[in-house]
């Protein structure tokens, strides 16, 4: 029996570099809890027998490189734990995982996703707009991955930007299902031979979503499969720091070429739509308290068709229904329920002002009091 030596810990994370080896052995040797996010494109095992051919005859450039070779499933799946653990290890308590796979494999690594300990917070079909037909007829088209987002455990307050995602989809809530293109045209990645880089590259989009949505500026995302670096390019752009891990070399100097091209974009263009949820709570009491508005004041609700006047206790009086401007609000339009604060206006040299520009005020001194304590 072989005993292999654990690795040594790095005392520091080598924050946008390419870590050439094993993803399970380099991954040991990271700090604990050292990390953000992890997004993870597995080999697939795909299982492909024999060549694959178009109606031409023409043969598919297929995925049929040796990194996807398993013998048995027995093989892959011990594979699948052992850097399942390795990630898990790394995480930070509030971190998250996306790990992306066809329906060769992806099942098989949800439940081990799931024995070591992870919190299942979606799953996700990526639908392609251009997929690679099914040549031999015999099947439908595989038109779409699936990615699994994942907390590293229940109790995680992982990152999620939900508005940020509502603002990308034109202002509707983000769905489970994403239509996005291949990676096709300018953005595939050619070897010096004018071949494909990578068989299985993911585009920018989709890394682009996810870094986004479930990542803040200054986190760390790594990357356990890295190919040629579409997780660390988009990285870069977007303000976080990057690791990436990939054995093979050639793909390696693929990713180092790409990823030197890439320009960071500016502070503010990184900035994104904030979860309401996070903003510091506002009771309309204060806005009287402090004479922003005072006890006997009327508001009116949008196109001025009810008015309420305001109360010393900060609750409102309007058409003999009392309560808060939430309340008072549904009571006169008869809905289930009001933001009362985008409803009311007030009355200032003419001009009608939504309340919320007051509860916007108070947020912004309460904001800079925060800073000018830290």
């Amino acid at each position: 029996m072989t005993i292999r030596k654990a690795p040594a810990v790095a005392p520091v994370l080598p924050l946008n570099q390419i870590l050439a080896g094993d993803c399970v052995e380099l991954m040991n040797g990271l700090p604990e809890a050292s990390v953000d996010l992890i997004f993870a494109d597995p080999p697939y095992n795909l299982q492909l027998k024999g060549d694959l051919h178009r109606p031409d005859n023409s043969k598919v450039d297929a995925v049929d490189d040796h990194w996807d070779q398993f013998s048995s499933f027995a093989v892959y799946d011990r594979f699948t734990r052992d850097w399942l653990a390795a990630a898990r290890r790394i995480l930070k308590p509030n971190g998250a995982i996306w790990v992306i796979g066809s329906y060769h494999n992806i099942f098989r690594v949800g439940a081990a996703m799931q024995d070591a300990g992870f919190w299942m917070l979606n799953d996700v079909v990526w639908r392609k707009t251009n997929p690679m037909p099914n040549f031999k007829g015999k099947r439908l088209t595989n038109a779409h991955e699936t990615l699994i987002w994942a907390s590293k455990e229940e109790g995680s307050k992982y990152t999620f930007h939900y508005e940020a995602l509502k603002a990308m989809n034109d202002g509707v809530q983000m769905r489970s299902d994403w239509v996005l293109p291949i990676c096709t045209g300018h953005e595939r990645l050619k070897d010096e031979n004018g071949d494909k880089a990578h068989p299985t590259q993911k585009p920018e989009s989709l890394l682009h979503r996810i870094i986004v949505s479930t990542t803040n500026p200054g986190d760390v995302v790594l990357d356990p499969f890295f190919g040629t670096g579409t997780t660390g390019a988009v990285a870069k752009m977007l303000g976080r720091d990057f690791i990436g891990i990939e054995r093979e070399e050639a793909y390696r100097k693929v990713a180092e070429e790409r990823i030197a091209r890439v320009r960071k974009f500016d502070a503010s263009a990184l900035e994104i739509t904030g979860s309401k949820r996070a903003e510091p709570r506002v009771p309309f009491g204060q806005v009287v308290e402090r004479g922003m508005l005072r006890p006997g004041e009327e508001l009116y609700s949008i196109g001025s068709r009810f008015k309420a006047k305001v109360r010393a206790d900060g609750t409102l009086i309007g058409n003999d229904v009392k309560g808060s401007i939430h309340q008072v609000g549904a009571s006169l339009e008869g809905a289930p329920s009001c933001n009362g604060w985008t409803y009311w206006h007030f009355k200032r040299d003419g001009k009608m002002i939504p309340i919320d520009l007051l509860r916007q005020q108070i947020r912004a001194e309460m904001e800079a009091d925060e800073r000018q304590r830290h």
